[in-house]
This record gives C-alpha cells, structure tokens and sequence, in this order.
C-alpha cells in the first residue's frame, strides 16, 4: 500500500475550506495519514504555497512528529511544541506556527508535504522549511502529498 496523507476537510485537489485560511479561523486542519514505510523513525510536515509571487511561500513547518503518529487533530493554538507531539518551525510570516493560505488574488495551489524519515531531525524550535530540508536529505523514506487549492 502507499503512504498517503489525506485530510477529512477537502480532498486532494479541491478548495480548502476559508475556516482553514486568513479570511477564516486561520487554523490547521486535520490529517490523517496510512501505511508509513518501513523504518519510520519521525515524521516533518511541509506545508507551502508554490504559485506565490515571491516563487513560493511556506505556511507551515512541523517536524519530529513521534513515529507512532498518523494524524494531526484541527489546531487551534500555536506553540513550539505541539500537545500531538513534534516541534514548529519557522514560516514566511515568521512566526512558528501555522499561517492558512492568504493568496493576495487569484486561484492557488497549496501542497502539504508529509515526509517519512528513518530518524528525528533534532533541529532546535524555529528552523526554516529549508533547513529542514538539508536535515532530511538522505533520511528520507517516503513522502505523501495532499494538494488543495483556494481562491480570493
């Protein structure tokens, strides 16, 4: 079976609900997530959007989620580290929490990025969505991938 991310909120491809964006509640919505690879140590979760004018904009970074994790409740409250476990890092606001999407006009995509990795990252609270990446290189196990879109 493949590892898969999916959410109970929209489905891939279609319109994130406004509860989930800047012109809502401007909180996470639910994951939950089936058939992690073999060896799955920790979890990171990338959330951004490509089509921004800037070549991107990351909205949301969590990583050492605990191996035993398979889904994200709706987030209300932001912290370093989250009561399901993981530690926040740093988005394009630079905050460390999440930040829904907010495209300035137009129809945009939003990628959520769920990677399997044979190790925790160990990187302090507040790395940036790049630093992660360099953390992960070589760890990776497998990566499932939810896209919604929203338009203003």
């Amino acid at each position: 079976m493949p590892f898969t991310l999916s959410s109970p909120s929209f489905s891939s491809g279609g319109s994130i609900p406004r509860r989930f964006t800047c012109d809502g509640d401007d909180v996470s919505p639910p994951f939950v997530w089936t058939d992690a690879p073999t060896g799955t140590q920790s979890f990171a979760l990338i959330f951004d959007d490509p089509d921004a004018s800037s070549g991107g904009w990351v909205h949301w970074v969590l990583y050492d989620l605990p191996a035993p994790t398979r889904a994200l409740a709706e987030t209300t409250r932001p912290a370093p580290r989250p009561e399901a476990g993981g530690i926040h890092g740093m988005n394009s606001w630079g905050r460390s929490d999440y930040g829904g999407p907010c495209p300035p006009s137009g129809t945009h995509r939003y990628f959520f990025r769920l990677y399997a990795l044979d190790a925790p990252v160990g990187l302090s609270p507040g790395a940036t969505a790049d630093q992660l990446r360099k953390a992960m290189e070589g760890h990776i196990l497998g990566l499932a991938e939810l896209m919604g879109t929203y338009r203003r």
